[in-house]
C-alpha cells in the first residue's frame, strides 16, 4: 500500500504539472497520454482499488472520449469537470483549477485561490 489515497487522472504531462503545482497534500497523478487501450485502462483501475480516484481531463473531444471510457470501466471515479471556455487543463488558470480540486475536498494551496 502506498502513501497515496487519492488519485487524479489527467490527459499529459503539462496538465499534470499544472495541478502538481497547485495540491497542498500528496496526490498520485497518472498520466494517460490521450486516449488508451483497455488493457492499459484496466492496469490503472486495478492498481486504484481503494483509493478515491478523480477524472480530470480536458474540456474537448479526446478527452470526453477518454471520459466516456472511464465512466464505462471505471464507475466508481469522480468526475472533475473545468470550464469549457478554457478547453484544456493545462490552459485554464490556476485559481479556476484550485476550485475545482477543492470542490472536490482535494487540499490547495491557498494563493491560487486569492489570485485572479
Amino acid at each position: 500500500m502506498d502513501e497515496f489515497s487519492k488519485v487524479i487522472i489527467v490527459e499529459g504531462s503539462s496538465d499534470k504539472r499544472k495541478v502538481q503545482s497547485i495540491l497542498n497534500e500528496p496526490v498520485e497523478i497518472i498520466c494517460t497520454n490521450g486516449t488508451i487501450s483497455l488493457s492499459r485502462l484496466d492496469e490503472i483501475i486495478e492498481s486504484l482499488f481503494h483509493k478515491d480516484v478523480y477524472i480530470l481531463v480536458d474540456a474537448d473531444d479526446s478527452g470526453e472520449k477518454l471520459r466516456k471510457q472511464f465512466k464505462r470501466e471505471f464507475p466508481e471515479a469522480s468526475h472533475l469537470y473545468i470550464d469549457k471556455m478554457y478547453r484544456e487543463v493545462a490552459t485554464a488558470p490556476e485559481k479556476h483549477l484550485a476550485t475545482v480540486l477543492l470542490g472536490a475536498n482535494i487540499d490547495v494551496h491557498a494563493e491560487y485561490l486569492e489570485k485572479g
